[in-house]
């Protein structure tokens, strides 16, 4: 396709009414996807199609633009094969991770690749800004994309169940929080687009990337702890995402941190030590800047001094969590990322490892403890990929990781 010539429209692969055909479609490209690129032979033997539907298959696909063919590979026995691989700008969508220090908007193509991005930074978001700014940047990455904007498949947001939540901890008012929490963020936003939009707790869209794009390619069954200004998680069974009655499995936030006794106070939570938020208080009480919790800054002086003395209780904390996560399910890992800088996320690794160590654990198989593939993106990302899998995954369930 030359650059004047206008990309051909997609054809509707919406995952309300998925036939025969638009399945196998599906599967196949899943499988170029998990692979990086196949031959037909190949897609063949992996999927458990014919030649021939593999023939008619990927000709449809071409055609809509969703794949290109690399070089002919020779020196095998028989004829060269020519590898088929997703075609970058066969699709795009956008992610937008709402959070409580900031919101993020990625422009994501059809292998997963962020293309473009947007940020917006606030000590707490302000309705009257951040609303307007939704739309803005939205309507931005669209325009962006010029003649390829027809490609652009939905928007997915990440954000909180409800933004105002643990609103003290934060100095916020109760009418502050009940703002947000009344606020409908999905149809906010639908109503500033004709594209689909989708919604997801922020953590498990973070979880979705991971599964998707991380090590859920090669983990089966784990829990995901994401540490942000307030931490959270999500749960993987059998390489789905486990909703839960509510779609709040893995709130880890909200995990007591010791025995509630009659007539004493209430236990904390997890979040208020595993949580950015707290380092931010020690950063502040020291008159430093509190966003360089979220930075390379962290490891640096002044301010390493205070990120030493939150990791401990912080991984404390976070053990605590996995050996009573692991008692309850079992799993063959523990996935640990967050919106920190990787030297930071590696040093709380070895300290939750060492915390781990001093539990019992009679009675137990200890999970492995995984560094988590993602980083600060991982929410955004995830948001941008609930409406490419709903598009072209195999299965209705748009968090399967899909296995010819």
């Amino acid at each position: 396709m030359t650059n004047d010539q206008a990309p051909p429209l997609l054809r509707p692969r919406g995952s309300n009414h998925v036939g025969m055909r638009q399945f196998n479609e599906r599967v196949v490209l899943q499988a170029i996807r998990q692979n990086g690129s196949l031959p037909k032979a190949d897609l063949a033997r992996l999927t458990g199609l014919t030649a021939q539907t593999i023939g008619l298959i990927t000709t449809r696909l071409d055609e809509d633009g969703l794949l290109i063919r690399h070089d002919r590979v020779r020196g095998r026995i028989g004829q060269p094969s020519v590898p088929l691989a997703l075609n970058p700008d066969g699709a795009f969508s956008i992610g937008i991770k709402i959070g409580r220090r900031n919101t993020d908007w990625l422009l994501v193509d059809f292998t997963g690749r962020v293309r473009q991005r947007k940020s917006l930074a606030y000590a707490f978001p302000d309705a009257r800004v951040l609303l307007p700014a939704l739309g803005e940047n939205l309507n931005a990455l669209r325009d962006g994309l010029g003649d390829l904007g027809s490609r652009l498949v939905g928007v997915g947001i990440a954000a909180p169940f409800q933004l105002g939540g643990w609103h003290r901890m934060l100095g916020l008012s109760d009418a502050q929080a009940d703002t947000w929490n009344q606020i409908d963020l999905r149809a906010e936003v639908q109503a500033m687009t004709d594209l689909p939009v989708n919604f997801a707790k922020d953590t498990s869209a973070a979880c979705v990337a991971e599964l998707v794009a991380g090590r859920g390619r090669d983990l089966k069954s784990f829990l995901y702890l994401f540490v942000d200004t307030f931490v959270g998680g999500g749960l993987v069974i059998n390489s789905h995402l486990h909703a839960g009655l509510h779609g709040n499995a893995g709130a880890v936030a909200s995990v007591p941190l010791n025995v509630a006794r009659p007539g004493e106070a209430r236990p904390e939570q997890l979040v208020h030590q595993a949580s950015l938020w707290e380092l931010e208080q020690r950063l502040e009480a020291r008159g430093l800047d509190a966003t360089a919790a979220y930075d390379e800054r962290a490891m640096q002086a002044p301010f390493e001094e205070e990120t030493t003395a939150w990791i401990t209780p912080a991984a404390n904390a976070l053990a605590h969590c996995i050996v009573s996560g692991t008692a309850f399910l079992d799993l063959d890992a523990i996935v640990l990322d967050g919106s920190f800088c990787r030297p930071l996320l590696q040093r709380l690794m070895e300290h939750t490892r060492l915390a781990l160590a001093g539990y019992n654990w009679e009675g137990l198989w200890p999970p492995t403890l995984l560094e988590g593939s993602i980083g600060p993106d991982a929410r955004a990302l995830g948001g941008a990929l609930l409406p490419l899998h709903g598009n072209f995954a195999p299965d209705r369930d748009l968090f399967l990781k899909a296995s010819p």
